[in-house]
């Protein structure tokens, strides 16, 4: 008798791999790791101590419902406590969205290049991607976003900064694009890079969500916050959907360790604004010595900023690599560096002014 192997779901067969970061390497030349959108500032103050006194009970199951937390979101957005969910990171919540709206014979659609992962939750569900080309701009195009709306789609991406091009989306186009959007689709503005935005006219997706049932809005403590090591988002959204979250999420998914981490991070919040300022100036220094240097970057609103290389992707990634620091190659398209300490910000610049004038 032959042996079999077990049978697998067909939806599983070659969904790309999510790509963390590449680590700095230990033991190599490579001081400085810019390659994964993480905060370069440890955790804020009193953050490390809460935790620390929470990792006594990890004998003990979390809370499932983030008690806690949700009340302390609750009242920092000035929403029902049942309009929030939490999960593993943003993309955990976004993962069960999809499972939650779409599966087979069911389209997603988003922008691309956008946020990685969407292609493989998508896939995950059995669900197919609809992915609409960026602008050449770099943004998404929400009239060709509109005109790829079928009667077989469940759920809309909206990456607002966009990752990894760090493009931002204005109200007035946003909210024209909403309403196009048929009531029965969900439109998900995932913010993860909210805190870094300085341009007046990008708003708040927990506006937008008020008056409009099929909005929902996911957020996350992993950049901006500096949790990103303890897996940890939310999602805020009308009843049903919220409801939804709940009955997909992980039971105790959510560590009482990241809920009493989260909590304090909430409570830090001028040592928060103080420590994204100096990362969004460092942004915007960046941003100019790299259209010094005679480079076409678009404007980002992140913690990161992006070049267009395409067959160059390689070898700019390679060349940054050797310089000493490890930056986020998408092969075809382009590089995205995160913004680090000043120090790994020069060398990136300095590699990058080298690589202009070799090409």
């Amino acid at each position: 008798m032959s042996e079999k192997s077990p049978k697998l779901r067909p939806a599983l067969d070659g969904i790309p791999t999510y790509k963390p970061g590449k680590p700095a390497a230990a033991d190599g030349p490579v001081s400085f790791k810019l390659s994964s959108n993480e905060n370069p500032y440890p955790p804020l103050p009193g953050v490390l101590e809460q935790a620390t006194r929470a990792a006594g009970t990890i004998n003990r199951y979390p809370d499932l419902a983030c008690t806690a937390l949700v009340a302390e979101l609750a009242e920092r957005f000035g929403v029902p406590a049942e309009h929030i969910a939490t999960g593993t990171g943003s993309v955990g919540v976004a993962q069960q969205l999809v499972q939650a709206t779409a599966g087979p014979g069911d389209e997603v659609l988003y922008a691309w290049r956008s946020f990685e992962a969407y292609p493989i939750i998508t896939q995950i569900a059995g669900a197919t991607s609809v992915q609409v080309p960026l602008t050449e701009g770099e943004a998404h195009d929400l009239d060709a976003m509109a005109a790829a709306i079928t009667d077989r789609t469940r759920l809309i991406f909206v990456c607002n900064p966009n990752n990894p091009t760090g493009t931002v989306l204005h109200r007035e186009e946003l909210e024209r694009f909403l309403d196009r959007v048929p009531s029965d689709i969900l439109v998900v503005l995932d913010e993860a890079y909210l805190e870094f935005i300085r341009d007046p006219q990008v708003p708040n997706g927990v506006d937008l969500y008020r008056d409009r049932p099929n909005v929902c809005v996911l957020r996350t403590f992993s950049k901006a916050y500096g949790l990103a090591g303890l897996r940890i988002g939310f999602a805020i959204a009308h009843e049903p959907v919220a409801a939804a979250l709940r009955k997909t999420a992980v039971p105790f998914g959510v560590s009482h360790i990241a809920q009493e981490a989260a909590i304090a991070s909430l409570r830090s919040e001028e040592a928060l604004w103080e420590r994204v300022e100096a990362l969004v100036a460092e942004r915007a220094r960046v941003y100019e010595a790299l259209v010094g240097q005679g480079w076409t970057v678009p404007e980002s609103q992140a913690n990161f900023v992006f070049l267009r290389l395409g067959e160059r992707t390689a070898d700019f990634a390679a060349a940054c690599e050797k310089a000493g620091v490890i930056v986020r190659p998408y092969p075809g398209d382009g590089v995205r560096i995160t913004i680090g300490e000043v120090e790994a910000n020069d060398i990136f610049l300095r590699a990058a002014e080298e690589f202009r004038k070799a090409m």
